[in-house]
This record gives structure tokens, sequence and C-alpha cells, in this order.
């Protein structure tokens, strides 16, 4: 048997007519320097489990950010989701509207302000997921924010999307970018 090591898409072995593939597969890092929202379609059947990573992700107003899934089209409602930071005094945000990712008065979502972290979204069971997140901010602010939510989708799932709750703030800096396994 031939094995083929591949350090961005994982292992594939040969199998007759097809490949059958182990490990994570890291999709191409997208940049966040225009639009309202980046979206990562094509997330093949099978995934449980998808981290989505952001490197010095920057609105271009005061914004808070979130994460949405979905299953044909992008779920805008059906989450229950809250959000936390804890520098200088503690806020929190809940939403229903994606995995929302910093509280409601944040400064991680200060306009200008670097996000670092990544968020965690694994299948509980059928078309139910939940999240996990972990983010800092650097810049015209220093915090640290934690999240977590959990949404059932119409089916299953083959697109991600991060934007702000309000939709309307625009990137300015930074890459996100998307593993899933």
């Amino acid at each position: 048997m031939t094995v083929s090591v591949d350090g961005t898409n994982g292992i594939t072995y040969p199998l007759g007519t097809g490949v059958m593939k182990v490990g994570p597969t890291l999709m191409t890092a997208q940049n966040t320097t225009s639009g309202t929202s980046i979206d990562f379609t094509g997330i093949p059947a099978g995934v449980k489990r998808i981290t989505v990573m952001l490197n010095g992700v920057s609105f271009n107003a005061n914004a808070n950010p979130q994460i949405q899934i979905g299953a044909g089209s992008i779920a805008t409602s059906g989450y229950t989701s809250a959000a936390g930071d804890y520098v200088p005094t503690a806020n929190f945000a809940n939403h229903t509207s994606g995995f929302v990712l910093a509280g409601a008065t944040s400064s991680l979502g200060v306009a200008g302000n670097n996000l670092y972290g990544q968020i965690v979204i694994t299948n509980i069971t059928g078309n139910t997921w939940c999240s996990s997140s972990n983010l800092s901010g650097y810049g015209s602010s220093t915090n640290t924010a934690t999240g977590a939510g959990t949404v059932t989708l119409s089916g299953q799932l083959d697109r991600l999307r991060i934007t702000s709750t309000a939709g309307t703030a625009a990137f300015d800096a930074g890459s996100v970018n998307l593993l899933y396994e």
C-alpha cells in the first residue's frame, strides 16, 4: 500500500478506484479586507468538526463579530448563543442570529481592533451543532472573549459565514480560514 502525506490536506490512501482521506482539510484562507461577510461553501457531507481561525480580523466600525452556518443557505435565526469579555468590566451578549463571539459592548468589536483566535463548531447529533470560541483583540484596546452556542439546521451543514451581528460593518484587515474534519 502506498501512503502519501500532504501537510495541508491530511493523509490519503489509494483504494482501488477511489481515495480515502484521513485527517483534517484546510480550506483556502480568505482576506478580510473588504465586504460585510466572508462565506465558505462546499463543506462536504459527513463533516463533524469545523475550526474557524481569525488572524488580525478587523471591522471599519464598531461591530460584534458572529459566525453563521447553514444547509443550502445561511441560517440567520434559531441560534442560542452567548459570549462575554471581562476587561475592564464584564460585558455579555446573547444572540439568536448566529454564534456571537464577544460581549455586547465589547472592546473586541471596536473599529480597528484586530481579532485573533479560533471558533470550534462540532456536530452533536443529526443536524445539531454547538460552538465554542476564544478570541483576543489588539489595537485600539486589548481584551479577550469566550462564547458558546447551539443551533439545529434544516439539513446537512455545507456552508459557513463570518460577519457582524448588525451585518453592516465592513472588514478592513486580516484573514480568516477554516479547517474541517
